[in-house]
């Protein structure tokens, strides 16, 4: 490959400093104080990484094939790449702009409730596009420089790949693919569309690492063979064994996806960057695939499951289909505002335990309302998080942040867990599977082994849940409603606090 001295070091610095950039974006998002910044800097990384890639373009010289006749003639041919001309930028920045147009209106119109599948849609963006630059980079090899053409002595020119490039084009386009179709399959589940529930296929364990050795074995064979058939059929298989990982996970384990997803786009993106030699996507790919396999790790740590099981699929899917799904006509009690607010004012500290119904309700900025007129009476007011409320990593972080609850006041499962056996009020507005003892006790349960919040053991826990026939999304009825220490507020979340805060003035 030939390149000018002054284009490659502009390239390179360039890039450089939009890796540098995305450094520092993951460590400001690791908090929710330095949150804003690492986006900017994340923007501001990959607008240099963009407009770098739009201006520069690398002539390059494809590498003569060192094959040659009885005489002694080269049978092969130099063709540098042309540069780009303004139709083909014009048509880069006309798909830039339209990207540029439905990513802000989909941003400033997605609620925070659709945030998961908004996620599981852009990571399938990620793993499409990465499959099609695959197929257009196997397509045209010449043009990505990755390519010998050779002129036999009868016949048509052919481009023999470099068989490195071949490794980088189908591990690109098996991770892309699996990608691409697990998280359509992770925003139906999501958005409503496919039940929460695990859909077991029969000898699905063994379909599964068959298919994943079936694709690996390919790819080694792709090394010898370019043919069409082994390239689209790495594909093919790719496409389904995305399908086939993700139906048989459950609702209840649907953030961790979410996660393990989020790295598999990283990984794919990492590969076709190493196709195209553009280093930028090399370096964010990347810290996207690892920072997501490190957050699948952690989550799988706070839900006790095993990575391994992760990977391979259909982790938690194990459990019997009664599972403590089935709910029991028990006795309850139900309490309304008014007896909930006079509990808490005379309480010495309330934790408050937010949930997916609290974003549904988008009662996170009401809630900061009682909490502060709690404060007001003297109580002392936390936030207990789980790692897995709501439907995403960090989703109950990001609402509370959005309400401007002190951080201070907000503290995960592990560092707060042992506080509620001496905390007066336990205030569980929203969430379930997160709060469900079954956890613990039930092994024939889907989320048994799950850490959970021992919101059972405060001397009072007041629940607010729609009604008494829903469960979570784990499809899990949950005993501590039935506890003598518990007092049910039925009612949308929003709706509920705004009347506790009238009887807190």
């Amino acid at each position: 490959m030939e390149q000018t001295t002054a284009g490659s070091s502009f390239a390179a610095l360039a890039y450089l400093i939009a890796g540098v950039c995305f450094i520092l974006a993951l460590r400001g998002l690791s908090l929710p104080t330095s949150s804003q910044r690492g986006n900017r800097l994340g923007m501001i990384g990959m607008a240099i990484a963009v407009v770098t890639t739009l201006v520069t373009h690398v002539p390059i010289t494809i590498t003569q094939a060192a094959l040659a006749d009885p005489t002694g003639r080269v049978l092969a041919v130099t063709h540098p790449l042309p540069q780009l001309d303004w139709i083909t930028a014009l048509e880069i920045l006309a798909a830039v702009g339209i990207g540029a147009i439905i990513g802000i209106a989909t941003a400033r119109r997605i609620a925070m409730t659709a945030m998961p599948q908004l996620v599981a849609a852009f990571h399938s963006l990620v793993g499409l596009a990465a499959v099609l630059v695959a197929a257009a980079a196997y397509l045209n090899p010449a043009a990505f420089g990755i390519a010998d053409l050779v002129v036999p002595l009868l016949g048509k020119p052919f481009a023999v790949i470099h068989p490195v490039s071949r490794i980088e084009m189908g591990l690109g386009v098996a991770i892309g693919a699996i990608t691409f179709s697990g998280s359509v399959i992770a925003f139906l589940k999501l958005n409503g569309n496919m039940g929460g529930k695990p859909i077991l296929l029969p000898g699905r364990h063994v379909l599964n690492l068959g298919v994943i050795a079936a694709i690996l074995l390919l790819v080694a064979y792709f090394t010898q063979d370019q043919s069409p058939r082994v390239f689209w059929t790495i594909a093919i298989l790719s496409f389904a064994i995305g399908f086939l990982i993700i139906i048989p996970i459950g609702g209840a384990d649907m953030p961790v996806v979410v996660s393990m997803l989020n790295s598999y786009s990283g990984w794919a993106a990492a590969a076709m960057g190493f196709t195209l030699h553009n280093s930028a996507m090399i370096i964010t790919g990347a810290l996207v695939g690892s920072s997501g396999a490190i957050l699948s790790y952690i989550m799988c740590r706070a839900m006790n499951r095993s990575f391994l099981s992760v990977i391979a699929g259909g982790f938690g899917a194990e459990a019997s289909a009664g599972g403590g799904a089935a709910q029991v006509d028990r006795p309850w009690k139900r309490g309304s505002a008014e007896d909930a607010a006079f509990l808490m004012s005379q309480a010495e500290q309330v934790i408050i335990v937010p949930g997916y119904g609290m974003a549904v309700a988008q009662a996170q900025h009401v809630l900061r309302e009682m909490a502060d007129k709690l404060k007001a009476h003297g109580v002392r007011v936390k936030y207990a998080i789980h790692p897995v409320a709501g439907r995403m990593p960090g989703h109950m972080n990001v609402l509370l942040a959005e309400a401007n609850v002190p951080y201070d006041e907000v503290f995960e499962l592990e560092d707060i867990n042992g506080e509620f056996a001496q905390t007066d009020v336990a205030f569980v507005i929203g969430a379930n599977d997160v709060t469900n003892p079954a956890a613990k006790t039930d092994k024939s349960s889907p989320i048994y082994g799950m850490p959970v919040l021992d919101v059972e053991k405060a001397k009072t826990v007041l629940f607010i849940k729609r009604s008494m026939g829903g469960v979570g999304y784990a499809g899990v009825d949950n005993d501590v409603f039935y506890r003598d220490n518990t007092m049910m507020l039925l009612a949308d979340a929003k709706k509920m606090v705004e009347e506790i805060v009238k009887s807190l003035d």
